[in-house]
């Protein structure tokens, strides 16, 4: 690839569903705030975003007041997002000062911060295995009656159905307020959520070509497929293939999937110290492998608050890092040519891959963290077996009580496709909340009974 891509579109503040770039020095509306700081707000005023309080991160939510949710995560990566927005646009600006003269450093820490904030919105309940479980629901033997009558594309949406394509239908379609659609975003905002800018149907055959961190998911469904099409153009992405829509990843991307990197990698670690499936020992020396210093002054002597001072600094560290990383790599990324994780390239990186290697060992594979995964695929399994059963067997007398129990479901959606009537049931199942998702499927299954009343 020869071309480039401009930073100057890269940032466009135009917002998708309206007609006109905004406008203003630097950026700076008649509300006092520029337009990506109206994203972050959007935003942490949805809804969706509101209900990953109740999302698991790693550890079940009921046992610990004190471990991450989704939410928690989402606002500490957005926080890292923004340092490291902030600290690459003061660089980039000096590098593109003529055709940069109207953005400031800030405008680059916002964008980031409000793509950080919205990344897991469209996960479902129980963390990854979520994703997993709906899945392999669609892969096996009881879907298979309902996706011969979708088309391929469609059939690979739901198979490999994605939480980060997911998240893109929230921001853009689902999150609604007065007659707006989605939460209309600026496109530089919405251009660095897509984390996995291509679709779900290409062939096996062409990533065999090509190689890069960008291929291992997908980012938007069939439904989407137009509006990505829009971002892109607006932007200025790279396409990848004129046959299938897949793009090069908007550069600040970068940014985001290292910010995510570094907190849940140092964090889950901390996390995992204070449910005691890491040692003080283990977890200090693998900080200060991180650290490079031979001596350590802690402020204090509580073994914890040790481990949070290590922390900070660590995640400072990585944060410089990855600036200088991304900053060496410019060209390429504009180019299209890098397609790596920043956090496997940076000097740390075989420390980092110690801690993901003892977290995983010692904490994601928990006797408490699987007990919570294997209860996801049973949950989610289940209620996709009912809501699925009753949109495409709409005969069966069960069918019509089971609709009743869709709530974005209403009357003339009988006259809708099957696959659009199935990202509906998705939809409803993804932003359930851990706790709501248990709820539900035991009223279904007979397990619990409503006791009336409101």
């Amino acid at each position: 690839m020869t071309s480039l891509m401009a930073w100057s579109k890269l940032l466009s503040r135009k917002r998708l569903g309206e007609s006109c770039q905004e406008t203003g020095v630097a950026g700076i509306s008649a509300q006092n705030r520029t337009s990506f700081q109206r994203d972050f707000d959007r935003i942490v005023f949805s809804s969706s975003f509101r209900r990953l309080k109740d999302k698991t991160q790693v550890f079940p939510l009921f046992n610990n007041d004190y471990v991450r949710n989704r939410l928690i995560h989402s606002l500490e990566a957005s926080c890292v997002g923004r340092s490291l927005g902030t600290i690459v646009g003061e660089e980039i600006i000096k590098r593109h000062s003529k055709s940069l003269r109207d953005y400031t450093a800030s405008d680059f820490g916002d964008i980031v911060a409000a793509a950080c904030l919205s990344h897991d919105i469209g996960n479902p309940p129980f963390g990854h295995t979520g994703e997993d479980a709906i899945q392999e629901w669609f892969r096996s033997t009881h879907a298979q009656p309902v996706l011969q009558q979708l088309n391929l594309q469609q059939q690979t949406d739901l198979t490999c159905f994605e939480g980060n394509a997911q998240g893109f239908r929230i921001i853009t379609q689902k999150e609604k307020q007065a007659d707006r659609i989605g939460l209309q975003l600026t496109y530089a905002t919405l251009g660095t959520f897509m984390k996995y800018p291509r679709e779900s149907s290409i062939s096996s055959s062409m990533f065999q070509k090509y190689r890069g961190k960008s291929t291992v998911k997908h980012g938007f469904f069939q439904a989407e497929k137009k509006l990505v099409e829009e971002i892109a153009t607006e932007v200025g992405l790279i396409r990848r293939d004129t046959n299938s829509a897949w793009w090069c990843r908007h550069p600040l991307v970068f940014l985001i999937e290292a910010a995510d990197d570094i907190c849940y990698h140092i964090v889950d670690l901390e996390d995992g110290f204070r449910m005691g499936y890491i040692t003080y020992e283990e977890a200090e020396n693998l900080l200060m492998a991180l650290l490079q210093e031979d001596d350590i002054e802690y402020l204090g002597s509580d073994l914890l608050d040790n481990i949070k001072y290590l922390r900070s600094k660590a995640i400072h560290q990585l944060i410089l890092e990855v600036k200088h990383v991304f900053l060496d790599s410019e060209p390429d990324i504009l180019s299209g040519e890098f397609d790596e994780p920043l956090t496997a390239v940076i000097p740390s990186a075989v420390h980092l891959k110690e801690i993901v290697d003892i977290t995983r060992r010692q904490v994601y594979e928990s006797c408490e963290v699987i007990e919570v995964k294997v209860a996801g695929y049973e949950v989610l399994g289940g209620l996709l077996e009912e809501f699925i059963t009753a949109i495409s067997q709409e005969q069966l007398s069960k069918s019509y009580l089971i609709k009743k129990l869709l709530p974005n479901f209403k009357p003339d959606d009988d006259n809708l496709d099957l696959y659009k009537k199935i990202l509906k049931v998705t939809d409803y199942i993804s932003g359930m909340t851990d706790s709501y998702a248990v709820s539900v499927y035991k009223k279904i299954k007979g397990i619990s009974l409503p006791r009336g009343g409101k």
